[in-house]
C-alpha cells in the first residue's frame, strides 16, 4: 500500500512540475484605468467626517439651556452659489410629547422649509470655510426631566450663476 502511494505521489509530482515550470516563465498583468476630473466641482463637506452622527447638547442648570454645537464645512460650487433648507422644514429635539424648536444657522444664514442662499458665488466658487450652528430656539416653559431625540436632514443645493 505504501509502495502504491509513493508511486502515485511521485507521477502526480512528474506531471505537475513541467506546468509549473511553463508557468514561471510567463508574467502578465492587464489593468485598465480611467480618471475623470470634472470640470464643475460642488461639495458641501464637515470638517469632522464623524459629525452629525452622536451629537449631544449638554444641558446648564445655572441658565435651563442647551448647549449650543458648532462644525466647521468645507464648501465649493465652481459653477455658482449654494443653498440651503432643512428637508421637511422644521428641526427640533422631541421627548414624544414636548419639542424643543431648534435654530439651525449655516454661515449665519437661518435655515428652515426654503431654499436660501447661504454661499454666494463668489465665495463658493473658490471653496470656502463656513460654520453651522444649532442651538436651543426655545426652551419649553415646564422643564421635564426626560431624553430627547432629534433627527433631521440639510439639503444643500448647487445653484449655477445667471449669466447676464
Amino acid at each position: 500500500m505504501l509502495k502504491q502511494f509513493v508511486s502515485v505521489m511521485a507521477l502526480g509530482a512528474a506531471t505537475l512540475s513541467p506546468s509549473l515550470a511553463f508557468g514561471a516563465d510567463d508574467a502578465r498583468s492587464a489593468i485598465h484605468i480611467k480618471a475623470n476630473i470634472p470640470t464643475q466641482q460642488f461639495h458641501v463637506q464637515p470638517r469632522d467626517p464623524e459629525f452629525g452622527k452622536h451629537e449631544v447638547m449638554h444641558y446648564d442648570p445655572l441658565n435651563g439651556d442647551l448647549g449650543v454645537l458648532r462644525q466647521i464645512f468645507d464648501v465649493k460650487n465652481t459653477e455658482g452659489s449654494i443653498y440651503a433648507y432643512i428637508e421637511g422644514g422644521a428641526a427640533f429635539l422631541s421627548n414624544g410629547n414636548t419639542r424643543i424648536p431648534l435654530r439651525v444657522r449655516f454661515n449665519k444664514v437661518r435655515l428652515d422649509g426654503l431654499p436660501r442662499e447661504v454661499v454666494d458665488d463668489a465665495s463658493s466658487t473658490p471653496g470656502t470655510q463656513v460654520e453651522m450652528t444649532i442651538r436651543a430656539d426655545a426652551m419649553p416653559v415646564q422643564r421635564r426631566p426626560c431624553f430627547y431625540t432629534g433627527d433631521f436632514t440639510v439639503i444643500y443645493d448647487a445653484v449655477p450663476r445667471i449669466s447676464a
